[in-house]
């Protein structure tokens, strides 16, 4: 696209639907999506997440403990589509229809299958052994395709081209919206073709902290970047360059901030109209000092939320001569999804209804035409009021853990982007659970252990502990670094 005269926004787009076809282990047509643009001199943000069905209500759910991860009950309104007509209609420039053109290719003439797409869709053979229509679409009697096989997929051509040809209308209030609601009433499901009609975008104002010379933005709730800067905003008021990189002391307190930071975002993030704590409040530099005052610098402990004052994932970043940087992310989440396909057409539909609460009083609680809590953040990073990188982080609650830690190595460590995606990670799971890839000194996981983490050393790194891109801006150019964790590249000219 950037050949052809396209800008930063068309290349993202068309990468980004591209990836439908040929990664449909990690996002596809039914997914949601989220972005960061950098245009015209500031940062835009968009949420093009989905919203539950009218119909879905707690009572929906009664005499259960958790939503189904699969199935019909997990599935909200897929807002890609969407994020790929308003990003389109505000700032691309080549022809719509244009956009579509290499994935309708790969998915008619075929594609090769990655290794790690391969690893992936073996797996989830046995996930949706029971689901008919997806057993269908993805397989071929029942088998997987191995890494470097031929695959088309006609039915998602289909589809692309209804969309691209009536700029999305189709998908929210056309054919395809039709056919998602006959499959949906098939099954006895509640979603319908007006949940399909409501659905709308937001562009948003994007929130941030500034955190030694840079400053991350992310956006604001339903999405869990906020966890991001609130970790950041701890680890602000301790000198964390006084400590080594990598250095059993330096993981300690990052470890300790982020539990601090989940231990918020998983009380408090949710739909923003639900909300009953802002951004503004959780972000505020007075409660972060005192969530920092709990930090034990020799010993873990297992936070438990603050009191703020009142008030299977795809990651792409694309930017252009004129300056314009995206960083976009879209998914259906844990894999393909929920495991339901709509007849004859490739629509894998996500499950992120399975992130609501069915506590009652949670801001969080499931309900009607509303967001979940989301885990797939894009972010951005500033720097005296210009832009300095575009970049995510995949995997579910290690996003925001991703974001901070590669913040830390590039403002207390000086790492440039792509040391700081190589590097090992850790990640917190629950309570005093962590886990940690391979790469660091022997003796650092040793010394956490006996500071009370309950350490875990995985057996080499994978995306299990995310998987990164970036695109750094320089004086004379860009930056680019791809994470060896996954298929990724970086390519540019």
């Amino acid at each position: 696209m950037l050949y052809e005269g396209g800008n930063a926004v068309d290349a993202a787009l068309a990468a980004a639907i591209a990836l439908t076809v040929v990664e449909p282990t990690s996002n596809g047509i039914g997914s949601d999506a989220f972005a960061l643009l950098w245009a015209d001199g500031e940062l835009h943000g968009l949420n093009a997440s989905g919203r539950s069905p009218a119909a879905m209500t707690l009572d929906h759910f009664a005499g259960r403990d958790a939503i189904p991860l699969h199935g019909w009950d997990a599935v909200t309104v897929p807002g890609a589509v969407s994020a790929w007509v308003q990003l389109h209609q505000r700032f691309g420039s080549l022809p719509f229809e244009r956009l579509f053109e290499p994935a309708i290719h790969y998915a008619e003439a075929g594609f090769l299958v990655s290794p790690q797409t391969a690893d992936a869709w073996q797996q989830a053979t046995s996930t949706f052994a029971n689901y008919t229509d997806w057993m269908c679409t993805f397989t071929r009697s029942g088998r997987a395709p191995s890494a470097g096989e031929l695959v088309t997929f006609p039915d998602h051509a289909a589809t692309l081209r209804e969309i691209a040809e009536s700029n999305g209308e189709a998908f929210y209030q056309g054919a395809l919206a039709v056919r998602i609601e006959q499959a949906a009433q098939a099954s006895g499901a509640l979603l319908t073709r007006l949940d399909m009609l409501a659905h709308t975008t937001d562009w948003v104002k994007p929130i941030s902290i500034d955190y030694r010379d840079y400053q991350l933005h992310e956006l604001p709730p339903n999405g869990q970047g906020i966890a991001a800067l609130l970790m950041l905003g701890i680890l602000r008021h301790i000198d964390m360059a006084a400590h080594d990189v990598d250095s059993a002391q330096s993981v300690h307190l990052q470890i300790e901030a982020m539990k601090l930071a989940f231990a918020d975002a998983k009380r408090f993030v949710a739909d923003p109209l639900a909300m009953d704590a802002t951004s503004n409040a959780l972000l505020d530099d007075a409660y972060l000092k005192q969530r920092a005052a709990l930090i034990c610098h020799d010993r873990a402990s297992d936070f438990r939320h603050g009191k703020p004052q009142q008030g299977g994932t795809v990651y792409l970043a694309a930017a252009d001569i004129s300056g314009m940087m995206v960083s976009f992310i879209q998914s259906n989440y844990m894999g393909f999804g929920s495991g339901i396909v709509i007849p004859g057409t490739g629509i894998a539909m996500q499950n992120r209804g399975a992130n609501f609460s069915l506590v009652s009083d949670h801001p969080n609680v499931v309900g009607p035409h509303k967001r979940p809590y989301h885990t797939i953040i894009p972010g951005f990073v500033t720097r005296n009021g210009q832009p300095f990188m575009a970049f995510g982080v995949m995997g579910g609650f290690m996003q925001p853990q991703g974001h901070a830690q590669v913040m830390v190595r590039l403002a207390d460590y000086n790492q440039n982007p792509q040391a700081a995606l190589d590097a090992p990670r850790w990640r917190v799971d629950d309570g005093m659970n962590v886990s940690m890839e391979p790469g660091f000194n022997p003796n650092v996981y040793d010394s956490l252990r006996s500071m009370g983490h309950d350490v875990t050393g995985a057996s080499s790194r994978t995306v299990a502990h995310g998987g990164g891109q970036a695109i750094a801006k320089l004086a004379d150019g860009y930056f680019a670094a791809s994470d060896q964790r996954r298929d990724g590249m970086a390519v540019g000219y």
